[in-house]
């Protein structure tokens, strides 16, 4: 974080300042900003956020024997630390991260990208950071941090150096991505798809894509919305951006985009594409694993392009990310049993792409197995979409399909009904069930996909399995 006075952090977030030992109005504090006692370091600001099962008042001791000079708390605390007490700590987090980002951005030459989708959020991020920090100092979340919480804490890390803020929107409900990137105003919003993740929470598919829709509309009118036209729901949100005056760049598979991927071929060894844009053409491989991962990959090369990153470099920086995010199509074990762990998250649409990647990776005289846990938050089309996976992965001819947890026994009742039967399908319990069958089970030559939403916890036994087979 850029310095800043305690006087001013206090005028800037609302907050009544209480100061301890030698501290003054203008001691200046520029230390790292988290909501995590344990990720404080000498002159950080503890945000003490009260939570559903902990509250962050109770670790202010533990962040100052982590480093930390200053507390933001909504009572006052009895630990020997300078403190400002605010009415709401979360409300404080943004506040202060509207105003440093806006003081960077006032002195120097910051530029600002926002990303929403109902998936692929993390993966785009992670490939534009990796185009753009070969121009100069970028900033990105770390894992996730997208929400009212993470997406402030990565705002808070840029300096009066920082060329390049990317970040993360998550929707928690309507009106969530509006509020986090009207804290910033990005230069450049990219919309990467409108699919059925989190629709539960939202109401349906097309409550979803009017809430993805806010980042456009929150976005700087001087800007860049850099849209998937292949999604017609994401290609509407033309109109908002043209209504503001936008330009408006296109990414897709579609004749019309200005970036364009065609002839694209899926193997064990990554994923290969021609990429159209500006009117050449180039060769793109990338060592990350599945077809949808091309999508991500044309908005990361078009939002840099909006930036003033050709091409031809985008790609060769892209072909240089070995995997797109810890538990993201993580290539794992070994040649004989290779585990690919999917399970940081799940939606329908990224469990259908996930096991369209198994079927096509895998070779002739080679077994593929899906581990499947449930997907979360599809509200009242749980039952439908896991039906639709179930079936999916039959037709797919996936030859071994694990189910995992008693959330996804329906998953595993449609797969029985579409024709897996003779063991070819399995339900199981919990991880450990699985863990145990699986490891007796799984022989020369399988390919297995292990895939969930995160609060199922798959990733932990695509861990295991990984470490059993390396």
């Amino acid at each position: 974080m850029i310095a800043l006075s305690l006087a001013e952090i206090a005028t800037i977030t609302g907050g009544d300042l209480r100061l301890v030992g030698t501290d003054t109005d203008s001691t200046l504090v520029d230390g790292v900003v988290d909501t995590d006692s344990r990720n404080m370091t000498a002159g950080g600001i503890f945000i003490a956020k009260p939570g559903a099962d902990t509250d962050g008042h109770r670790f202010v001791g533990a962040a100052v024997a982590n480093g930390a000079v200053l507390a933001l708390v909504e009572h006052l605390v009895d630990d020997e630390v300078t403190q400002i007490v605010v009415p709401d700590v979360v409300e404080a987090l943004g506040a202060l991260a509207r105003e440093v980002v806006a003081r960077v951005r006032a002195a120097g030459d910051l530029k600002i990208v926002g990303i929403t989708g109902s998936n692929g959020k993390t993966t785009t991020k992670n490939f534009l950071a990796r185009i753009l920090q070969d121009d100069g100092e970028t900033v990105a979340p770390i894992n996730s941090y997208n929400n009212e919480v993470g997406a402030p804490v990565t705002m808070l890390r840029v300096t009066e150096t920082t060329r390049y803020l990317v970040s993360e929107f998550g929707a928690a409900a309507p009106g969530s991505i509006a509020k986090l990137a009207g804290l910033v105003e990005p230069d450049v919003a990219v919309v990467l798809m409108v699919g059925m993740a989190h629709a539960g929470g939202f109401g349906g598919i097309e409550a979803t894509a009017k809430a993805k829709s806010e980042l456009v509309t929150a976005s700087r009118a001087d800007g860049t919305a850099v849209l998937n036209i292949d999604d017609p729901r994401v290609a509407a949100m033309r109109e908002i951006a043209d209504g503001r005056g936008m330009t408006v760049l296109g990414f897709g598979r579609n004749e019309e985009a200005a970036v364009r991927a065609s002839d694209v071929e899926v193997s064990a060894s990554g994923t290969r594409a021609t990429i159209t844009a500006g009117g050449a053409s180039y060769p793109l491989h990338l060592k990350v694993l599945g077809a949808h991962h091309i999508s991500n990959a044309l908005a990361a090369i078009t939002a840099a392009g909006a930036l003033g990153v050709s091409p031809a470099d985008a790609i060769s920086r892209l072909e240089t990310v070995e995997i797109a995010e810890r538990w993201r199509m993580q290539p794992m074990g070994n040649d004989r049993v290779r585990i690919i762990n999917d399970a940081y998250n799940a939606s329908p649409d990224s469990m259908a792409a996930a096991l369209r990647t198994l079927a096509q990776i895998t070779a002739p005289g080679e077994r593929t197995v899906a581990v499947l846990g449930a997907m979360s938050e599809l509200g009242e089309t749980a039952g439908e979409e896991h039906d639709r996976i179930g079936l999916l992965a039959v037709r797919l001819n996936i030859q071994r399909i694990v189910v995992v947890g008693p959330e996804a026994r329906r998953l595993y009742l449609a797969a029985v009904g579409e024709g897996s039967w003779d063991s070819e399908a399995i339900h199981l319990p919990d991880q450990d069930a699985a863990f145990e069958y699986l490891r007796t089970e799984l022989r020369d030559g399988d390919r297995v996909l292990v895939k969930s939403s995160n609060s199922v916890g798959l990733r932990h036994l695509g861990d295991r399995l990984g470490e059993l087979f390396s």
